[in-house]
């Protein structure tokens, strides 16, 4: 099966494409990490980007797809992809779609995660990590047991991203509607969107995810 999974940020993309890369064996394939691990390795591709990026100039469409190019073909990805992250425009999509065109692939759903905008605010700007173990909390949802103190490992240290706020959350969701949005008709006009509710328990949104995949 290749999927996308679209949403804004904090939709729970990561987590699912996880989920669906223990259970079928699927590749995830996340292009902003593609693009680290591309440039960190010193891959032809990535030294392409990185001189680019030095320059001041954006990672080009085609360059992106080349990427993931290279990595479908790849035998991890043998039992199909799940693509977090991309495509955020219509021309991207419909040069992602010539891409598996040329060997003979080709998308088999792309599920959009749906959210409470204002729900998403709150359930992202609520989030901290133990900086000792990495475990994670929320002010409202997931508490620590005892205050300032972390329930698996006991350390007192957490830690917030810095796009874990409110006003920042809403800058990206605003950019989220105004650039990715529109490509959603894109894919329900080739009859492969697909609706799951986001604002589900976790073990609910796979469900429904599974459910789409069957």
């Amino acid at each position: 099966m290749n999927i996308i999974l679209i949403g804004p940020p904090g939709a729970g993309k990561g987590t699912q494409a996880k989920f669906l890369e223990e259970k079928r064996g699927m590749c995830q394939l996340s292009t902003g990490d593609m693009l680290r691990a591309a440039i960190k390795n010193q891959d032809p591709l990535g030294m392409e980007a990185k001189s680019l990026m030095d320059a001041g100039k954006l990672v080009p469409d085609d360059l992106v797809v080349r990427m993931i190019e290279a990595r479908i073909s790849g035998p991890e990805c043998g039992n199909g992809f799940i693509l977090d992250g991309f495509p955020r425009t219509v021309p991207q999509a419909e040069a992602l779609d010539a891409m598996l065109a040329r060997h003979g692939k080709h998308l088999h759903a792309v599920i959009e995660l749906v959210v409470d905008d204002a729900a998403l605010v709150e359930r992202v700007s609520g989030r901290y990590t133990c900086a000792k173990c990495g475990a994670g909390y929320h002010d409202k949802f997931k508490p620590t047991a005892k205050a300032g103190v972390c329930d698996v490992c006991g350390g007192t240290e957490f830690t917030r991203r810095a796009d874990d706020n409110a006003e920042t959350m809403k800058t990206r969701l605003k950019a989220f509607y105004d650039q990715t949005a529109p490509i959603l008709p894109y894919y329900k006009a080739k009859g492969l969107l697909r609706q799951v509710d986001g604002m589900s328990a976790m073990t609910e949104v796979t469900a429904g995810i599974e459910a789409v995949l069957g």
